[in-house]
């Protein structure tokens, strides 16, 4: 599958939409209803948005952003 740097920003805008719509009344995310929504509206298994909030919840967007400009360049 080759990744074009483009493809991230529509990305984006999705997740922020499914972060916003998980977020309980006093702004925390409710992890478990994210990973429904990943499942339901981003088309993932249910290992896959385990995986998916692993990554994101563990390693956070400096590790993942030079991880994806990586695998973009390669």
């Amino acid at each position: 599958m080759s990744i074009q740097a483009s493809d991230v920003g529509a990305l984006v805008d999705e997740y922020h939409t499914l972060v916003d719509e998980s977020r309980q009344i006093d702004g925390k995310v409710d992890l478990q209803r994210l990973r429904g929504a990943l499942v339901a509206d981003g088309a993932w298994t249910l290992d896959g948005a385990d995986r998916l909030l692993d990554l994101a919840t563990d390693y956070g967007s400096f590790m993942l952003r030079n991880a994806l400009a990586l695998a973009v360049a390669l």
